[in-house]
């Protein structure tokens, strides 16, 4: 650990302001009192009492020598600083995305209102002020009941100075390094405690040439290793799945000639294929896998590797893809899904050809997100199930899908990013919307600090810091990843198509647009929408007052208030097109990026008898121009079967993504309006 007067030289020489102070209290003479005397050598001084204030040059020997009969020898004195605001800031090495920068109030309240704000390094200067923004006490920087506000450049400044690019992260050997507190004034910026613990620098991994994964989508042939002539096997199942997508296969047995009605033959090496799946036991996969020579790709489904306990077999694994030639997929992985080239490890054939594509670590959960998704109308480019992702990593195949003509958006599922500063890279530089489910976001955990910043970096914080930087939307369960990417699909390829001409009595220059509308029947469900959407961080904005005359000229504010969300009659004895009609007279007024209409399907049924008002309103609803429509089917269980998939397809051709709550559909346009346009105007 470097001594404090040895961090702060380090500081000094790096432009940051620290106290003047001396290492022997015999030569404090020179300093201007009030003076402050600490005990070296320690991380907690204050928790020690190794901290003393407001001393003057007339007391500074008796605190000295009370100081050292409790603590010890090894002083620092120095000039103490003027009051202001307390801060910390300090870098961390976080061991999936390397160095993160933490900045909040400090002093020593840090621990007890841990109000502070994270992000992986290199941070940029609208990343140091959104961080400062976000802290529950930012008034204090800003000019607070009387308080002047500080010099927030200088705190940025200071930010920079460690987390930014050529910042103090790319120099230490972390470790932690941590300021606290830091005095923020009216007048600037001083570093009054400062502590560095340095750590060995881990090896960073040789970087590798960019790989086309076209063959791993799209292959001529599939081998399948590990299929049983005499009884069910996986391999099996994978046979007959290939068969059914109508995929070009062969399997590897050392003795059958076919299996199952597929040709066999006895090596990988004897297989003219792009892609090879294996499913044999753990101990036999390298072996198999050393065969792969001339293979661009190959997949082990098997577990039993690094996620067992057998980090040997998983590096025996990876040495033997590098010995043969081949990319590896996995272990512990279910494999690849594209409808386009008959890639497939679901049962039941392919679906239709699309353009979301779905990169996760959990087979099983992408088994779900395809099946469930295709249900919901969702249609596929390119799934790839990474496993341990001991070999091709999330952040490989997501600079790849950033560049793929056939994706519009992409959707992760990951536990272990294997290489957290390639994936904050690739995510950075991704074109386009990202939708991040992360499992086991509570239950990493992570070693204990020594220092106040290592102790409130925490996984959680750590991957909203990812999204936050990078602009992808971070959800927290399977629906919403299913939900935001079906809004993606409707509405990122054409993010406000048909758009609607100037609204009347502007000039093009002055044309503004506003957050969301919610349009649909009762006021209760209104209000509920209302909590949900400001829930998400979406602006419900008032109605413009000259559109008032036309809702009501549409018979719309008889006994209610005219207000967003609007409250529209609809059901099965309504006008089916009234709703398309009130959108229309609003978004003429003032263009909404969103607009949400929701219906409660069981009203259609409890006061009606047939789906045709329900399916008519569907069809009006797609019939709106020049703007992002949403469809919230409330209370959809109550349709009769077959009615519910009539409308979702009427409503997928229309663009229109359809979900059955308020708060699905709000975490959906709230990922939206984040990547295509948010409330404040922002992409």
């Amino acid at each position: 650990m470097w001594t404090e007067h040895e961090v702060k030289e380090l500081l000094r020489q790096a432009g940051v302001p620290v106290p003047r102070g001396v290492r022997d209290p015999a030569l404090a003479g020179t300093l201007r009192a009030p003076l402050v005397l600490k005990a070296a050598g320690l991380l907690h001084k204050s928790d020690a009492g190794g901290v003393r204030l407001g001393l003057t040059h007339d007391t500074l020997g008796a605190a000295v020598a009370e100081m050292r009969e409790r603590l010890g020898d090894g002083f620092l004195v120095e000039e103490q600083a003027p009051e202001g605001v307390e801060l910390i800031a300090g870098l961390i090495r976080d061991p999936a995305f390397g160095p993160v920068l933490l900045a909040g109030l400090g002093g020593v309240w840090t621990e007890a209102l841990r109000d502070t704000a994270l992000r992986l390094c290199p941070i940029s200067e609208s990343d140091a002020r959104r961080m400062l923004a976000s802290l529950r006490g930012s008034s204090l920087l800003y000019g607070y009941r009387g308080w002047p506000a500080v010099d927030v450049d200088a705190v940025v400044k200071l930010l920079m100075t460690l987390g930014g690019p050529g910042g103090l992260w790319e120099r230490l050997e972390l470790g932690e390094f941590e300021l606290n507190p830091v005095i923020a004034t009216p007048s600037g910026v001083i570093a009054v405690d400062a502590r560095y613990l340095p750590s060995p620098r881990p090896p960073s991994a040789a970087p590798r040439a960019a790989a086309d994964f076209t063959p791993l989508f799209e292959p001529r042939a599939v081998a399948v290793v590990g299929a049983s002539t005499s009884r069910p096997a996986f391999g099996n199942m994978f046979l007959d799945f290939y068969r059914a997508a109508g995929t070009p296969v062969v399997a590897v047995h050392p003795t059958a000639t076919s299996i199952g009605g597929v040709p066999a033959v006895p090596t990988l090496a004897a297989a003219e294929v792009d892609y090879a799946l294996v499913a044999v036991p753990a101990a036999a996969c390298a072996e198999v896998v050393r065969q792969a020579r001339g293979v661009p790709y190959t997949q082990v489904m098997s577990g039993g590797f690094g996620e067992a306990g057998r980090a040997d077999l998983e590096e025996a694994l990876v040495a033997a893809a590098r010995e043969a030639g081949t990319r590896l997929l996995g272990p512990n992985c279910m494999g690849v899904y594209c409808p386009k080239g008959r890639q497939t490890f679901v049962g039941g054939g392919v679906g239709p050809e699309g353009s979301v594509a779905l990169i996760s670590q959990s087979g099983g959960l992408a088994g779900e997100v395809i099946k469930v998704g295709e249900r919901r109308g969702l249609a596929f480019s390119r799934v790839a199930t990474l496993g341990n992702a001991a070999d091709v990593t999330p952040a490989e195949l997501l600079g790849w899908l950033s560049r793929d003509p056939s994706t519009s958006a992409v959707g992760l599922y990951l536990e272990d990013p294997r290489d957290g500063l390639a994936l904050f890279s690739a995510l950075s530089s991704c074109p386009l919307p990202v939708v991040l489910l992360v499992g086991g976001r509570s239950g990493q955990g992570r070693r204990a600090a020594a220092s106040h910043t290592g102790g409130m970096v925490s996984d959680a914080r750590i991957w909203q810091a990812l999204a936050d930087q990078t602009g992808a939307t971070l959800v927290t369960t399977q629906d919403a990843l299913v939900g935001a990417l079906a809004y993606f699909q409707a509405h990122t390829p054409r993010p406000l198509a048909d758009p609607a001409p100037t609204p009347r009595g502007l000039d093009p220059g002055e044309r503004r647009t506003a957050g969301v509308l919610v349009v649909g029947p009762s006021g209760g469900a209104g209000v509920l929408a209302a909590d949900a959407f400001d829930e998400a961080g979406l602006t419900l904005d008032p109605l413009p007052d000259d559109v008032l005359d036309d809702l009501r000229a549409l018979g719309l504010g008889a006994g209610s208030s005219l207000a967003n969300p609007l409250e529209v009659p609809v059901g099965p004895r309504g006008r089916p097109d009234l709703v398309k009609e009130v959108i229309t007279a609003v978004t003429g007024r003032l263009p909404y990026r969103d607009v949400v209409a929701h219906v409660n399907v069981q009203s259609f049924f409890t006061y009606g008898t047939t789906a045709d008002p329900l399916l008519a309103y569907a069809r009006h609803l797609g019939e709106v121009r020049g703007v992002r429509v949403t469809l919230v089917t409330r209370n959809g269980e109550f349709a009769p079967p077959g009615v519910e998939d009539e409308l979702m397809a009427i409503a997928a051709a229309a663009g229109i993504p359809v979900y059955r709550s308020m708060e699905a559909a709000a975490i959906a346009v709230a990922a939206g309006q984040r990547f295509c346009g948010g409330t404040d105007g922002t992409a």
